[in-house]
């Protein structure tokens, strides 16, 4: 076995950094299904090109590798103390070589790790086979996703849906609003795993555990088969599009398990993943550890269909009569005011990430720098420090939503002008974007090795004790396009694409499965 050690950091590199081919597949489909002159198409050409990033970079395709999960089936007698610790230390220097963004922190104090070790983390489930080599599968599902998984408890009633009872239709009901509510929070278009039955916690195991199946395979229980076919024929009826930009394509893989249950449960687990399907797996000689083949098929077999961005942005603009206007930061009032939704924006000069630690501190203490006019970017990117200083690895924008507690009070406090996020955020800073001034630009999620190149030097960094990914870093920007999705006239691209798609939930009622 004294290749294991390796032969799972491979795996790391691989999963973090190339999309599988059967994901690859699905995405350029969605490309064909999508108008490419809107909002929506010029996503998915944004998405396709990061792909193709971040093969030839070997950086992550998105900056957010999440919480690490292996499932690993061995031989009878494999000793699995020793794999542990080799797949431990494989995922520390992973993360010390920027493949991984370092993800593990104390829940009590707010530390870093650092290297992705620590209680709980990375997430290792052993199962033992029959068979004699090593089966290694990894999924990297970042927090954005996660936070968009959700469990339901039939019956209920469920919202726009109605009364969802313990039966098939009652099911079908659960994924639908699940679908529904995810939004583009989880950086849809987007996959799911339910997990039918088991009891909370077995039951988000089976949703999970769903995410590890091939795309294009077919379900071997009959009515999960024909449940599946219905989701994936009428999920994208919803309207919620790449992005939550509204369009033709919400979801691109539905796949659905089941368990046995208690008498008195009867749990409805749904899996939320991203575009960013990171997930692949290895056949190991049991004797060396070396890796004999892999599970799911190479990406690089599959490159990307991908529009220039350029003209891309040129079709959006002329498509949707919208303009595209380039910034200079620091921004003022009356640059702001002249936005409206719709419009994409190329911002220049020095922006400043923050996250969820930035926002917290920011509400009682003063700021580093002065942020008058500023453009807060809501990204925990990797970054790598060699003998010539800091470098963006991997940049793409976190879900904004967490930050509406903070956000339009620390805009007002420090005069800030623009945030960047992706998901767009809530009423209360929608009012305050529209009382103080400011703007909200949606980026594309996952996108990290697309926006991390707009980034050409780092001109500093403040609060380093929260972490690499939740310190404030400051970023010299050039070329650095969103979409306009809130604007200081009242106006939220989300709140329109939520309500819409919550109408057009009410056309799955009625039952469909006797």
């Amino acid at each position: 076995m004294q290749h294991f050690e390796q032969s799972v950091y491979d795996l790391i590199v691989e999963t973090s950094t190339n999309l599988p081919g059967d994901v690859r597949k699905v995405i350029q489909a969605a490309q064909e299904a999508e108008d490419r002159a809107t909002r929506a198409g010029l996503s998915l050409s944004t998405i396709a090109t990061n792909i193709e990033m971040a093969e030839c970079n070997v950086s992550p395709i998105c900056q957010d590798t999440g919480m690490p999960t292996f499932v690993v089936h061995t031989p009878v007698g494999a000793n699995q103390i020793i794999m542990k610790q080799q797949i431990r230390s494989a995922i520390a220097r992973a993360t010390k070589d920027g493949k991984l963004r370092t993800n593990s922190v104390d829940s009590l104090t707010g530390a870093n790790t650092g290297d992705n070790l620590g209680p709980g983390t990375p997430v290792i489930h052993f199962e033992q086979w029959e068979k004699d080599d090593i089966d290694v599968r990894l999924i990297l599902k970042g927090g954005g996703c996660e936070n968009k998984n959700i469990q339901y408890s039939l019956p209920m009633e469920v919202p726009g849906l109605g009364k969802a009872g313990r039966d098939l239709d009652g099911i079908r009901k659960c994924i639908m609003h699940a679908i529904y509510q995810a939004q583009g929070q989880g950086c849809s278009a987007g996959f799911i795993g339910v997990g039918i039955g088991g009891d909370r916690t077995t039951g988000y195991e089976l949703a999970k555990q769903q995410l590890f199946r091939h795309t294009d395979d077919t379900n071997e229980i009959p009515e999960l088969a024909k449940l599946e076919e219905y989701v994936m024929e009428n999920a994208n009826k919803l309207g919620i599009g790449t992005m939550g930009f509204g369009g033709q394509v919400t979801l691109l893989g539905c796949k659905v398990g089941v368990m046995n249950r208690l008498p008195a449960s009867f749990f409805v687990s749904v899996a939320y993943n991203c575009w960013a399907y990171r997930r692949q797996g290895v056949l190991l000689s049991a004797d060396s550890g070396e890796i004999k083949s892999w599970i799911y098929p190479s990406g690089s077999e599959t490159p990307m269909k991908s529009q220039a961005a350029d003209e891309a942005a040129e079709a959006v603009t002329a498509n949707e009569e919208r303009r595209e206007v380039v910034l200079q930061t620091p921004l003022t009032e009356e640059q702001v005011r002249s936005l409206k939704v719709g419009d994409i924006v190329i911002i220049n000069g020095e922006i400043h990430t923050g996250r969820d630690a930035i926002h917290h501190h920011l509400m009682d203490h003063d700021a580093p720098i002065d942020l008058n006019g500023a453009v807060i970017y809501h990204c925990g990117p990797v970054m790598l420090k060699d003998e010539n200083g800091w470098k963006v690895k991997a940049a793409g924008p976190t879900t904004s939503a967490r930050e509406e507690p903070y956000q339009g009070d620390i805009m007002k406090k420090f005069g800030i002008r623009a945030v960047i996020g992706k998901g767009g955020m809530g009423p209360k800073t929608l009012a305050a974007l529209q009382e103080h001034g400011g703007v909200y630009l949606n980026a594309i999620g996952g996108a990290a090795q697309y926006y991390a190149e707009c980034f050409k030097n780092v001109n500093g960094v403040d609060f380093m004790e929260f972490g690499i990914p939740e310190a404030m870093w400051h970023l010299q920007t050039e070329g650095f396009a969103a979409v306009v999705t809130m604007d200081s006239h009242g106006n939220s691209l989300h709140a329109d694409v939520d309500k819409d798609s919550f109408a057009k939930l009410a056309q799955f009622k009625e039952p469909v499965f006797k």
